[in-house]
């Protein structure tokens, strides 16, 4: 009998899932995604508003008006679908939506997309088949724009839901005698209100740095506050580096915790975003869900208890795409049983070791969903056990140029163009 499986979210995570899905027709039934926008995309779809959209549902896209990747397409495509070769590079994120929406036409996605639909409830349900042995099913309750409720079930679930809708804003004393404007990254949308303002950044990662480089071309002073050694790019003039924020004081100026105080019109939390996902109980599954940790997940995907539950995407320090593509495969060729995945005791004993590794190595506990420098034998292992093609030694290598590129020239490592040779190289085309 074809295994019926659920995607929750339509991003690339989501796709991803539902294209593989559909490319094994024999070991699986046609995927239901569901999709609480009316898009596909996720956090890709640009959407001009914050807050909420007049329905009540909360606008989950983090997607800001210029941003440019800061991967090139050769290193950011799925394998098996290249971007546009005539595009440059490093893309507008239309254009990352634009490859996405042929994505979904191309594999024919599309008619398997309930849109605009809520997922309520993920729950496991336990039953004994006919020749006495134990299986999971899954229960998923919906709910579509009318509040019509609908519960089906299904046997396996892949969560989809992406990791850039809830944001984190860390605890800071004070915080609400701050007389201007406060914000999270996830709020911003482009530079121009900011103009001529005193903004302090609270971090200095990807999208940090990129608000700061953005505002200083619109007039803004800015202040980078992050609690990392000083950054060593160089940046723009009107940027200035400064030790993390402490506390806002009575009076409204900000302490750092170098005990310096600076005065700011505005405030931009730019300090990532939490795990979240309301319709699963975390304790139910055995998992631990808090703010920047889900755990534990059997090769950062599946709960040791239920390994018919799988998240995909759930990585940080990656390269996202190709990410999703080898954990999908991998997943299904767990679902339709050409890989074996240990008891459950054995997995949840494989989890340890590897946070204990990384513990030791210095990494915080924070930061175990970070893979960096682990992602390429990460996804090798993958390949390896599933028995799809590994992805290429060049993309791993342009990645790597890539990255070392951003340390030089922060501001204009984007507008090198780079080709893929062969599986093993790469070249800078201007």
């Amino acid at each position: 009998m074809l295994q019926r499986v659920a995607v929750v979210g339509a991003g690339a995570a989501g796709l991803c899932a539902a294209r593989h899905i559909l490319s094994r027709p024999t070991s699986f039934a046609p995927p239901v995604v569901f999709e609480l926008s009316g898009n596909v995309g996720g956090t890709w779809c640009y959407e001009e508003r914050i807050g909420t959209y007049p329905n009540g549902r909360p606008v989950l896209s983090s997607m800001y008006r210029d941003l440019r990747t800061n991967l090139p397409k050769e290193v950011m495509m799925f394998p098996d679908f290249p971007f546009d070769p005539e595009l440059s590079s490093f893309l507008s994120h239309q254009e990352v939506q634009r490859y996405l929406e042929r994505y979904c036409e191309n594999f024919r996605i599309r008619p398997h997309i309930r849109f605009d639909t809520a997922v309520e409830n993920v729950t496991p349900v336990s039953m004994t088949t006919e020749n006495g042995e134990s299986k999971v099913t899954w229960e998923v309750t919906s709910s579509d724009p009318t509040g019509h409720r609908k519960t089906e079930t299904f046997d396996a679930v892949f969560i989809c839901s992406g990791h850039y809708s809830d944001p984190h804003i860390p605890n800071i004393p004070g915080i609400q005698n701050f007389k201007g404007t406060v914000l999270h990254s996830h709020s911003y949308r482009f530079a121009e209100p900011f103009s001529g303002q005193t903004v302090v950044v609270l971090g200095a990662k990807a999208s940090g740095l990129d608000i700061s480089i953005e505002l200083v071309k619109v007039g803004a002073k800015v202040t980078l506050s992050h609690r990392n050694p000083p950054l060593i790019v160089p940046l723009p003039p009107g940027i200035q580096q400064a030790s993390c924020v402490v506390a806002v004081q009575d009076d409204g100026t900000i302490r750092l915790q170098d005990g310096s105080v600076c005065q700011a019109d505005v405030l931009i939390f730019c300090t990532g975003y939490n795990f979240s996902y309301p319709f699963l109980d975390s304790a139910r599954l055995g998992l631990e869900i808090q703010n920047h940790v889900v755990s534990p997940l059997y090769r950062y995907m599946m709960p040791p208890a239920f390994p018919s539950l799988i998240f995909i995407g759930i990585c940080k320090i990656i390269c996202p795409f190709p990410n999703f593509d080898c954990q999908v495969q991998f997943a299904l060729a767990v679902l339709d049983g050409s890989v074996a995945v240990p008891p459950q005791e054995q997995m949840e004993e494989a989890v340890q070791r590897e946070q204990q590794r990384k513990l030791e190595a210095g990494v915080q506990r924070h930061h175990l969903l970070k893979l960096d420098q682990d992602q390429w034998e990460y996804c090798d292992s993958l390949a390896g056990s599933a028995g799809f093609p590994p992805l290429q030694p060049a993309v791993r290598s342009l990645y790597e140029e890539v990255w070392r590129q951003r340390q030089v020239h922060p501001e204009n490592y984007r507008e090198f163009n780079y080709r893929l040779v062969s599986t093993t190289q790469w070249e800078q085309i201007g």
